[in-house]
């Protein structure tokens, strides 16, 4: 192989080429076959090679690739914007398109910001977010999210946020504490937090709706939402939901705020959006967001090059038409519970994995060195990176994390299989990442 001169993520480790696809199969330039368990970070939930969308692109591309925004729109970015917001929550009115997920949380940090400026009080600066989230790579998503690693390198040049306690019930609800207690005792949080900086100050409490990369796949307790959703209307604070990564029937419905009651003022989409067949995101945002913009300055101070895609949105609505086609929520739930089982068949009294959590086709296994007390292995290990090694040896991609725990210590494994799979490849990723689970540990 030659010399590469593309800038990838880890410059010791060249990846191998990925050639073809087909289904939830990725296919390298030595002939091996990889079953795509983690839909690559959550992203290609119509898996590989899918045929309607391949020819939506195709159609789209041969009638107009591009057309810039300040000059135009175009008629699938409008089909699609009237698609999105007939599904979505209640009171969304208009869909923003950006190229994926961190520009989403960006362009809803500043939405929520000129809201506040449209009504008159510009006083509002501040953000409030989580501990172990994580909103994207961008400078504003990153000072929003909570992930340790990411930020530090960062952290001088970040706007200052303020983050509460995850919902993280595995680590941090007490023994005593029903999940509804523990989840109105993280909204209590949340309102002393406001309180504390000053209601008037603050824009927005940002949340994944099921947090993702991170702590791997943090399910909400019961009734969280609701009281979160509570305190935000009290002190007049937006809530930003992200679902780049558990939205667009990841968790078994379209929208997870869905399964929490709740209706955000803002909510981004992305991954799963366009399955990774085009960059694409969204923010979907509430009637009187736009109206408040409409009434007052008349535009949103903002903007990308690419926003509006033609091509994207094409294989967006593709897509979107697809999963509502086949039936594919309900598959999910369906295949969510076949996979729960079978992990919890392969790994529920495995020594080493402390818990296994998660919604629709959405899971995470936290990997523990001593699973009474909790005790996460040494970080020096890179028992995350050690795993996905020799999941990807077996022809198995996960997305394995360290830092589960804060930011340094404990490792994870998020699993985010194509919806398309089958039972049959359901199994084989239950029995390959218990086969990868052990080598790694054993290489410890």
């Amino acid at each position: 192989m030659s010399t590469t001169h593309v800038f990838h993520r880890h410059l010791h480790h060249r990846p191998p080429v990925a050639v073809s696809g087909h289904g939830a199969w990725l296919v390298d330039s030595e002939g091996r076959e990889y079953l795509d368990a983690s839909g690559g970070a959550a992203v290609s939930c119509l898996g590989h090679g899918h045929p309607a969308v391949l020819a939506a692109m195709h159609e789209q591309i041969d009638r107009l690739a591009f057309a810039h925004t300040s000059f135009f729109t175009t008629d699938v970015a409008e089909e699609l914007a009237a698609h999105l917001v007939d599904r979505a929550p209640a009171g969304m009115s208009h869909a923003y398109f950006v190229s994926g997920g961190s520009e989403g949380v960006e362009a809803a940090l500043k939405m929520a910001r000129q809201y506040f400026l449209e009504i008159g009080e510009p006083q509002r600066t501040r953000f409030i977010a989580r501990r172990q989230s994580y909103h994207g790579n961008t400078l504003g998503a990153l000072a929003v999210g909570g992930n340790a690693w990411r930020r530090e390198p960062f952290a001088p040049i970040l706007m200052p946020a303020t983050h509460v306690s995850p919902c993280y019930p595995y680590r941090e609800q007490q023994p005593e504490e029903t999940p509804e207690a523990y989840g109105e005792r993280l909204a209590r949080e949340l309102d002393t937090a406001i309180e504390q900086i000053g209601a008037n100050q603050v824009i927005a409490f940002v949340a994944e709706t099921v947090g993702g990369a991170t702590a791997g796949v943090l399910t909400p307790v019961p009734g969280y939402f609701r009281a979160v959703r509570e305190v935000c209307d009290r002190h007049g604070v937006l809530l930003i939901l992200d679902e780049v990564m558990c939205g667009m029937g990841r968790t078994g419905s379209l929208h997870a705020c869905e399964q929490e009651g709740v209706v955000p003022d803002l909510l981004v989409i992305a991954k799963g959006l366009g399955g990774g067949y085009q960059p694409i995101g969204a923010v979907l945002a509430q009637q009187k967001i736009v109206e408040a913009m409409s009434k007052g300055s008349g535009f949103f101070q903002h903007g990308h090059t690419y926003l509006g895609h033609a091509v994207a949105c094409a294989a967006a609505l593709a897509v979107q038409q697809v999963i509502e086609r086949d039936a594919l929520l309900d598959r999910t739930r369906q295949a969510g519970e076949t996979l729960q089982q079978f992990l919890q068949r392969a790994l529920g009294d495995h020594p080493h994995v402390g818990d296994i959590r998660g919604r629709g086709l959405f899971w995470g296994a936290e990997v523990v060195q001593d699973r009474p007390s909790k005790q996460p292995f040494d970080s020096s290990l890179r028992l995350h990176a050690r795993i996905k090694r020799e999941a990807m040896a077996r022809g198995l991609m996960l997305y394995p994390m360290g830092g589960t725990v804060d930011g340094r210590q404990g490792d994870h494994v998020l699993l985010a299989p194509p919806f398309i799979a089958s039972d049959s490849e359901l199994a084989i990723i239950s029995e390959r990442f218990h086969a990868a689970l052990d080598a790694a540990i054993s290489s410890c």
